[in-house]
């Protein structure tokens, strides 16, 4: 049995296909096949499935998977602990971001990021927050960054910044003319949202303190992945929606009219980077971190945030 052998088990139990793993760990796909092979053919048990399609792990497959995560980590850790001690921070490092955050963060810091640790290889994906608990216990993420506290076991949060909530209303909208605005004052009927699933939209009704509703429900139901959606049927009248202050720098000059500040405290929500307790890679995601947290400290106008209630997601 060798570690090479468990990465090729656990790219396979990624990615359910012979193929795709080989892809992944760089060899061709009959030298991991046949490498997986010889390591059931010692432990005399089948990891794998093959039969279903796409290949799936066998009840003791499961089990194997979990430990070989495990060893794999921790080979990894010597690497990492060389690594620490030589002040080294480069190579593959793979960051998961939330749609919510994507859009607006990921142009703020990825160029200067890059200019900076030159050495670290960035694999950046977009994914849910479910799919990023997922992914960082079973240690396919590096980091992610998401709205947190999540107060998932093995999973450290680390806060970046704290991003206020921003109004968008519309012109013949009832707080079209108020310059500041009350979280009392929002009607959850009034309110365009993300579809279900996004954690903006947990925070939002968080603020309202009631569930979820749309203005006309009976006529129409919104299932909108994206704020750009959202603003364009404020737009037409249809209700009112927030914002993430980030998203709210992008728009025109006319657009921006229809923006309104909430009065102190402003509702926000905590963006933070998130990582497994093993602390591989840590000098990256300090490195991150702190880059991260000076530009978008530096963007936010709002001093001294105060955040009402967040979500426990």
């Amino acid at each position: 049995m060798t570690i090479t052998q468990l990465q090729y088990v656990l790219a396979v139990a990624e990615y359910k296909n012979f193929t795709k793993a080989a892809e992944k760990v760089f060899v061709t796909q009959p030298t991991l096949s046949m490498q997986v092979q010889k390591l059931e053919e010692e432990l005399d048990i089948k990891i794998f499935d093959r039969a279903k399609k796409p290949i799936e792990l066998t009840e003791v497959g499961k089990t194997i998977v979990e430990q070989a995560r495990n060893i794999v980590n921790e080979s990894n850790r010597i690497q990492d602990i060389v690594d620490q001690q030589k002040g080294y921070i480069g190579g593959e490092f793979r960051l998961a971001i939330i749609p919510t955050i994507m859009p607006t963060l990921l142009p703020m810091f990825l160029n200067n990021f890059i200019k900076k640790y030159g050495k670290v290889n960035l694999v950046i994906k977009e994914l849910t927050t479910p799919e990023i608990i997922k992914s960082l216990k079973d240690g396919n993420l590096d980091a992610a960054i998401a709205a947190t506290p999540l107060n998932e076991e093995g999973i450290v949060e680390k806060p970046l910044y704290y991003e206020p909530f921003m109004a968008y209303v519309p012109e013949n909208h009832r707080l079209y003319s108020s310059k500041q605005i009350k979280p009392e004052d929002l009607d959850p009927d009034e309110l365009l949202l993300l579809e279900d699933g996004h954690c903006f939209t947990d925070n939002v009704l968080n603020i309202c303190k009631s569930k979820r509703h749309l203005p006309n429900s009976d006529q129409f139901n919104l299932e909108s992945g994206s704020f750009e959606t959202l603003i364009k049927l404020t737009d037409e009248g249809l209700g009112m929606t927030l914002l993430p202050y980030l998203h709210t720098l992008d728009l025109n000059e006319k657009t921006k009219t229809k923006v309104r500040n909430f009065k102190e405290p402003h509702p926000s929500r905590e963006i933070s980077i998130l990582h497994h307790k093993s602390r591989l890679k840590i000098q990256i995601i300090e490195a991150m971190h702190e880059l991260i947290s000076a530009i978008v400290r530096g963007a936010i106008k709002f001093q001294n945030i105060k955040i009402i209630s967040p979500t426990k997601k």
